[in-house]
């Protein structure tokens, strides 16, 4: 099996949202690490003080056959065509250890969908 790695920066309230919408894609799960993040505007300032906004990026390691299905979800859902909203991007993945138990899930899903 090939995978790929989606990664997605997107607003905190968002989070669960786009998860959701991935997994409906296809994706078995997601790791969620907190994050602050800058775009082309400055950011606010309030009395000197810089804010930041508070993102989340999300992993979501995915089949390669899955990606489209499951980035269009993400798009549509986080509704990325309106800035400052999010992104995501797609990695290649080289070699994958620590998914084995998850490998004999995938292979019975295979069985039963031609049987």
């Amino acid at each position: 099996m090939r995978f790929k790695l989606i990664l997605s920066s997107v607003k905190t309230d968002i989070t669960d949202k786009i998860v959701d919408a991935a997994k409906e894609g296809g994706a078995t799960g997601a790791t969620i690490i907190p994050a602050r993040g800058t775009g082309i505007k400055e950011a606010k300032t309030f009395f000197g003080l810089t804010l930041e906004a508070q993102t989340d990026i999300i992993l979501l390691l995915v089949e390669e056959h899955l990606v489209g299905k499951i980035l269009d979800r993400i798009k549509e859902t986080g509704q990325f065509h309106k800035p400052g909203t999010g992104i995501a991007f797609v990695v290649p993945v080289e070699h994958v250890v620590g998914l084995e138990s998850q490998m004999e899930k995938f292979r019975e899903e295979v069985r039963e969908s031609y049987f």
